[in-house]
């Protein structure tokens, strides 16, 4: 007979090397996939660029990252190449901060932000896929918090050294913590092993349904749920209203 504690334990269908890799994979991620932030607007500041230029740039990797963010989404879930994703995106922030630190021309701090907007837009849907690939419908619920808890120790982490970085050596070391962070996802990712992942389950079908001839499911599904609509439209509006407040804030104390 199942006892209540057992009834209550998350489900633990794959308790590998690759879903114990998923905790730090999340806690570095959590600094890269958020980009500069506030520390981009004092650094520009730092440079001489006016309030007008800093919000053209940040305007534009926010644009790119929601202009994007649908079919990086899709490119996600139809990829079986999903630790290579999450890697060019590691890359990519690492690439794109040290040649703004190195050259925060127009061109550079634009292409620098847009990659960052890009990578930001990608990294979240390919970790959500990774995760149901590697744990499936049951240990999702279980692994999404774990996943949270990880990220959200990164931020608390990354804050704290940002910040005591920024005090003892200027703007300039959290740009270094940031590629070193993406470089910390880049070893968490090399212990997720492939062959852990189940592709079918990632999008969202069971085991061995592709075999069978069944598709994943679609966008239809996310059109016929009108709380997922409402939810979607929500985000949508907190984003609007709240996305700008700390950068401007940055900008401003740093003024």
């Amino acid at each position: 007979m199942t006892s209540v504690s057992e009834a209550l334990t998350p489900p633990r269908t794959a308790r590998s090397v690759s879903v114990k890799a998923l905790g730090g994979l999340n806690f570095f991620l959590a600094d890269v996939r958020d980009g500069l932030g506030p520390f981009l607007g004092i650094f520009l500041l730092g440079q001489g660029w006016a309030a007008d230029e800093i919000g053209l740039v940040m305007t534009v990797g926010g644009l790119a990252g929601m202009v994007a963010a649908t079919p990086l989404g899709a490119l996600a879930d139809a990829t079986r190449a999903k630790r290579a994703l999450i890697a060019a995106c590691a890359i990519g922030v690492i690439v794109a901060s040290l040649a703004l630190l190195a050259m925060p021309t127009l061109t550079v701090t634009v292409a620098s932000q847009v990659i960052t907007g890009l990578a930001g837009a990608a990294i979240g849907p390919a970790l959500a896929a990774l995760t149901l690939g590697l744990v499936g419908q049951n240990g999702l619920p279980h692994q999404l918090g774990q996943n949270e808890a990880f990220n959200h120790a990164g931020n608390f982490c990354a804050a704290l050294l940002a910040g005591w970085l920024g005090w003892m050596f200027g703007v300039s070391a959290v740009f270094w913590l940031m590629a070193v962070m993406a470089a910390g996802s880049l070893v968490a990712l090399a212990f997720v092993r492939p062959g852990d992942i189940d592709h079918d389950v990632a999008r969202g079908m069971e085991p061995g349904d592709a075999a069978q001839g069944h598709a994943p499911p679609g966008i239809r599904v996310l059109l016929r749920s009108v709380p997922l609509l409402i939810l979607g439209a929500t985000l949508l509006l907190f984003h609007l209203g709240n996305a700008a407040m700390l950068p401007l804030l940055g900008q401003a104390i740093a003024a």
